[in-house]
């Protein structure tokens, strides 16, 4: 009986690799030297969201946070691998020295190879990831909002949301509670204080409840310090929870209603109110004057500013025109109290239509 023809040895004396291997092995590739390439706990970054075209988003991205990273950082700088930092020579006749100086020398050339800004695979349609080195990433997309909200001029086309993201963690509520007792420190733990809502949004996880994270926040806001209150009409902080598969990306913004959930489309269409440009009135005023303008509509932002010249002008019609100004506001805060609600308690199962994620 004949037997069967053994396949020549391949070359170098191994065997064919498998499509696994392969893939594996590109990976490896890709990663070395240039960081990660998938959301993963540890980083920070910019959570930006886009209308179906990802690619020209993360174009978009990288033009935009260049443009205000150099404004606010400074032009980046590259190194070359040959300039690497050196040690002593004494330290050379040491076996152990020897060996930290080259691992020390491995990740300063791997650090000098990585970019202010890089892309990474968010895990979601529809969403991009811009992992930041170096910079704050709060304190940059407030600048742009800030600037972008003066000038009303438009600078992108499909990017709809960017939301700064400081730090993330594993999305179990067990690791996020964790997680969440050292992060939140800096902005509630006395003496420092303020208001605050938490916002809530799951893409492609099943098994976070959004109730339990939303309370489990809370109580950790609440325990920081005593004073931390809650407020959905005008917080001075707002914590954004963005889940994204096992990843839970964790944030605190300012100006967040103001900035209209931090879109750069509505931001340019949005008028600026009275309560930002005079901003020794709002506090005079109270917070719930300066809610009630930011969230009414546009056609009536600047009526209670109006009636409040017109008092001072004409003082005989002070009285008539004072409750014509306490019932404008009535109608203001009844009307603007069901969608602040609604935008902060509902914020994980909103249907906006610009953005698609």
């Amino acid at each position: 009986m004949a037997t069967p023809l053994q396949q020549p040895p391949q070359p170098g004396g191994g065997k064919r690799k498998g499509k696994a291997q392969y893939v594996q092995a590109k990976r490896a590739r890709r990663c070395e030297g240039g960081g990660p390439r998938q959301l993963e706990p540890g980083l920070q970054g910019i959570l930006i969201t886009c209308n179906m075209n990802e690619r020209k988003c993360v174009e978009e991205a990288y033009s935009l946070l260049n443009e205000y990273g150099d404004d606010m950082y400074g032009p980046e700088k590259f190194t070359d691998q040959d300039q690497q930092p050196s040690g002593s020579e004494e330290e050379d006749h040491d076996v152990e020295a020897a060996l930290k100086k080259e691992v020390g020398d491995i990740k300063a050339s791997t650090e000098m190879r990585l970019r202010r800004f890089q892309s990474v695979e968010s895990g979601a349609n529809n969403v991009v990831f811009i992992r930041t080195l170096g910079i704050e990433p709060e304190k940059l997309v407030h600048h742009i909002l800030q600037d972008i909200y003066k000038t009303k001029k438009k600078k992108t086309r499909v990017i709809l949301r960017m939301l700064p993201i400081s730090g993330t963690c594993k999305a179990f509520l067990e690791d996020m509670k964790k997680y969440a007792e050292t992060f939140l420190e800096p902005w509630f733990k006395a003496p420092n204080k303020g208001t605050f809502q938490i916002v809530y949004k799951s893409r492609n996880n099943s098994h976070m409840n959004r109730e339990e994270v939303i309370k489990e926040l809370a109580g950790i806001v609440g325990s920081l310090n005593s004073e931390n209150k809650v407020d959905l009409t005008n917080p001075q902080y707002t914590v954004v929870v963005e889940i994204i598969k096992a990843v839970c990306c964790l944030s605190v913004v300012k100006d967040y209603t103001l900035f209209r959930k931090y879109n750069l489309q509505e931001v340019v269409k949005s008028t600026k109110d009275s309560s930002q440009l005079n901003p020794k009135r709002a506090a005079q005023a109270g917070n719930g004057k300066e809610a009630t303008l930011e969230s009414g509509d546009k056609s009536n932002q600047n009526d209670p500013a109006e009636g409040k010249n017109n008092q001072q002008v004409v003082p005989e019609n002070s009285e008539l025109k004072q409750t014509e100004q306490v019932s404008e506001t009535q109608v203001i805060n009844e009307g603007a109290a069901k969608p602040e609600l609604t935008s902060q308690v509902a914020e994980g199962s909103e249907s906006n239509e610009n953005d698609l994620s």
